[in-house]
């Protein structure tokens, strides 16, 4: 890329010398510059491309025009403006009470029904929010076109609180010579907002854990999830894991596609030790943006070395400049192994949809492997419900029939990775799981998930019967209901009498 002000920004036909002296740019937005001039974006103007009408329907819309609605009433005289965007960079609203700046954005099209990622406006504040899913501040230097070279950017990334799926950012702009001091925080505080009130407005779930990343050396076949003792798996899981190991006997790299927790690094892990036996899996699961580059350092000096095959974990969370540098890490292990090495450099990576892998790892995925949800595997159920059950008690586990109908007609929407937790939890109470050591859910009338009423009064059916296990008289008593109320209950909720 051609550069100036001693190298480090790019080269604009104009505007360039109004712009303050430099400052050394970050990694980030060095590995933004790169991805716009790859993308072919001009220096010289922005033509974002139009969605016409935008929809607006959405639980993240919502609450994100419900905070900046807020917001703006309180900053209404300050030359600001306040946007929400979609995960694609679509603007979706905007607010500001300056006439004057309103009319400029106008000029660029940062406006409502334009899309403004990196592909279509180079780089810029929303842009990089989007692109690394963490905060980002732009001044008005930074900018790859000189026509944004007037204006100072702070942009968020929302996340869905649930399942952390990217929704689109909180994005401020002013003029470039008004202080960016507190722009960023802002905007952190509005998107921080926006997730806390989609959670509150989520129907009871609760908040997914925060992403901490890992980096695991897999030497045996046994310290697979899914490997060893459950061998009778589903034609769909069997079919997937032939395709799979197929094309890393072939040298090609495969990317295993489907929900979080459904098996997709197992499934990867299971065929690379088909396709070679011999060979060290080394398994990177990318943690939260701000830990990416101290998660990097941990292992991707381990690319050099012989007989090692890589799997990351969850690759469409991966902030888009340390997808370029772990390319360019990977390309120059490859250059530096020995030829013909065994093993030499397997690439394996997990998502949730194809076109989400981050661009510059795009071109090395050579084989696509769908992994079905554990809803439409339900020959996998009961296998992993056992294995997850021996692993917990290193024996085997028996389940009553009343456990083994409700563990199939559950719609598992954490997959594999719920199933586990809840066998786990039921097989360290009992040898011989029941219906009643699994979660409320599993025991709703009719099939049906309990109300949060109706499973805060089972828990506590559960807590008084367990304390009074002899006749219902005394149970009762304390629930505050009849005996003939209480046996209703236990019906109601398939809880077993107590003997």
């Amino acid at each position: 890329m051609t550069t100036d002000h001693a190298g480090a920004l790019p080269r604009r036909a104009t505007a360039s010398a109004a712009l303050p002296p430099a400052v050394p740019p970050s990694k980030r937005l060095l590995a933004s510059w790169q991805r716009s001039e790859e993308y072919g974006v001009s220096l010289d103007s922005v033509d974002p491309v139009w969605a016409g009408s935008v929809v607006t329907d959405s639980l993240f819309s919502e609450c994100g025009q419900e905070v900046l609605t807020s917001l703006h009433r309180t900053l209404a005289d300050e030359p600001l403006s306040l946007m929400l965007t979609d995960a694609d960079g679509l603007v979706l609203n905007r607010f500001s009470g300056d006439t004057s700046l309103l009319r400029a954005l106008d000029r660029v099209h940062l406006a409502p029904g334009f899309a403004f990622s990196e592909r279509e406006a180079g780089t810029n504040g929303l842009g990089l929010a989007l692109a690394d899913r963490a905060s980002s501040l732009v001044r008005a230097e930074e900018h790859y076109s000189a026509s944004l070279c007037t204006y100072t950017c702070a942009a968020v990334p929302v996340l869905d609180p649930v399942s952390g799926q990217l929704e689109g950012c909180v994005n401020i702009t002013t003029w470039s010579r008004s202080s960016a001091g507190l722009l960023l925080a802002l905007a952190e505080s509005a998107a921080s907002t926006t997730a806390a009130l989609m959670l509150a407005r989520s129907g009871g779930r609760s908040a997914r854990s925060h992403p901490r990343g890992g980096v695991f050396r897999v030497q045996r076949a046994r310290l697979e999830p899914a490997a060893g003792t459950a061998r009778s798996m589903s034609p769909s899981w069997t079919e997937a894991v032939d395709s799979a190991t197929a094309a890393f006997g072939a040298g090609r790299t495969v990317a295993a596609v489907g929900e979080p927790g459904s098996g997709r690094a197992t499934l990867l892990g299971q065929a690379l030790r088909r396709a070679h036996p011999r060979i060290r899996v080394l398994t990177a699961d990318v943690p939260a943006a701000e830990d990416v580059e101290t998660w990097l350092s941990l292992w991707v000096p381990e690319l050099a070395k012989p007989d090692t095959a890589v799997v990351v974990e969850n690759v469409d969370t991966l902030p888009a400049w340390a997808a370029y540098e772990l390319r360019q890490q990977a390309t120059a292990a490859v250059a530096d192994r020995p030829p013909g090495a065994e093993g030499a450099l397997v690439w394996a990576v997990t998502v949730r949809d194809l076109d989400q892998v981050p661009a510059p790892l795009r071109p090395l995925v050579g084989t696509v492997v769908g992994v079905a949800p554990l809803r439409e595997r339900s020959d996998d159920v009961l296998p992993l419900a056992r294995w997850a059950a021996h692993q917990t008690r290193m024996r085997e586990v028996d389940f009553t029939p009343a456990a083994e109908r409700a563990l199939l007609a559950h719609d598992w929407p954490g997959n594999v990775d719920e199933l586990v937790q809840v066998v786990h939890d039921a097989a360290s109470r009992s040898e011989t799981i029941d219906v009643r050591h699994l979660p409320p859910a599993f025991s709703a009338p009719g099939g049906h998930r309990l109300s949060r009423m109706e499973t805060l009064e089972r828990d506590e059916i559960v807590r008084v019967m367990a304390t009074h296990p002899a006749p219902v008289g005394k149970a009762a008593t304390e629930l505050g209901m009849s005996r003939a109320t209480l046996y209703r209950k236990l019906r109601y909720y398939g809880l077993a009498r107590p003997r």
